[in-house]
């Protein structure tokens, strides 16, 4: 039986780590339950966080992740055949940022796919990319998700009396976070590997939770230059807090019933924002968590604390983490769940981890 299976993984975050005093420092205070209920205590950007100045790009970001996953499986550039880049934060509006990446690996042709989807598009990717596999298209898959934020919160705070940023605006320099992941498939004559995925956007009639307005034709290009920011990144805290419990709980849901597993046969469940202390509040104040979060109880991770919220980078940088820190042993089944609060998308897949174990201490 031919399927898709992970063999390497890779990450890359820039710069050193920015705390949450140097935030403060910046932009001003958040109240302090607001703090703790984000969960983090650190982020990367691509940016020097005192100017502004551009240090990597969201294609360079990518490059490192996508050769040190590489590196993990063993293979060359040469070897890939497909290769799908989910970012909600693009070089440019064209050429794709893919395609850049293409071109810095040297690789001159292969199969490529940019997806526009936050946090759920590596899940899709990673989806898309089985189904291939398992028709013979493609022998290897190299899946990234890529984000750079940070250009679009320096314009908030710099030059700016801390005193003066509004909270709403405030939040999403504490929140935000740069980065890429990247996951290797090949092909094998196995029955391990990744099983069927799931992908639903479920807000068609609800607002976006997040809205990152200007530089698109929404309106005229001149009209928009006359705006006080090019770029307005919006967060509707409140909707987010309502919504994002049901989102989760139905990506879970769905996702396990796509791959036809239960809850109780998953080792570990990778869902970025999964442990976060205003989730888990509102989940209870909604109600008892669904049965299969209870039946997940403690094996369900994230490395939201450390790393910021990073979009589409989320789901292959936490697994990065957890398959190097020792956490993700082979043989084990993995749940891998991304959600997305601009227009309410998840995405989720499950598969036997079949990479090499890693030297390293499970609960690291």
């Amino acid at each position: 039986m031919r399927c898709a299976q992970i063999v390497g993984t890779g990450a890359f975050q820039p710069g050193e780590p920015i705390d949450n005093n140097t935030i403060l420092e910046l932009a001003g205070p958040l109240p302090e339950d607001v703090l703790a209920g984000l969960s983090i205590t650190q982020r990367y950007w691509m940016i020097d966080p005192r100017t502004g100045e551009h240090r990597d790009s969201n294609s360079g970001m990518s490059l490192k992740a996508a050769q040190a996953a590489l590196a993990s499986a063993g293979l060359a550039a040469d070897d890939i055949d497909l290769m799908i880049l989910a970012t909600g934060t693009p070089d440019f509006t064209l050429p794709p940022t893919v395609n850049l990446v293409q071109e810095q690996l040297g690789l001159e042709q292969c199969s490529t796919m940019e997806i526009r989807s936050g946090g759920s598009g590596v899940p899709q990717a990673l989806d898309i990319a089985r189904m291939w596999i398992e028709q013979g298209t493609c022998g290897t898959a190299l899946i990234i998700g890529s984000e750079a934020v940070s250009p679009a919160l320096a314009p908030i705070y710099l030059e700016t009396d801390p005193s003066k940023i509004r909270m709403r605006e405030r939040l999403p320099i504490y929140m935000f976070s740069d980065g890429a992941g990247a996951i290797v498939l090949q092909a094998a004559d196995s029955d391990e590997g990744l099983l069927p995925g799931i992908s639903r956007a479920i807000g068609g009639r609800r607002k976006p939770g997040i809205h990152a307005v200007g530089g698109g034709t929404h309106k005229p290009l001149l009209e928009q230059q006359r705006s006080k920011r090019l770029v307005d990144l919006r967060v509707d805290v409140v909707g987010a807090s309502e919504f994002t419990p049901v989102m989760v709980a139905a990506a879970l849901s769905s996702t396990l019933a796509a791959a036809k597993v239960s809850a109780t046969d998953v080792d570990w469940c990778l869902i970025p924002e999964g442990n976060v202390g205003w989730m888990l509040d509102s989940m209870r104040a909604s109600g008892s968590p669904t049965p299969e979060w209870v039946a997940l109880e403690g094996r369900i991770f994230d490395n939201l604390a450390n790393t910021g919220a990073c979009g589409c980078a989320a789901v292959p940088l936490f697994l990065d983490h957890a398959w190097r820190s020792g956490l993700i042993r082979k043989g084990q089944l993995v749940a891998l769940i991304g959600v997305e609060a601009t227009k309410w998308m998840y995405a989720g897949i499950v598969c036997t981890w079949t990479a090499p174990d890693q030297p390293g201490n499970p609960g690291d």
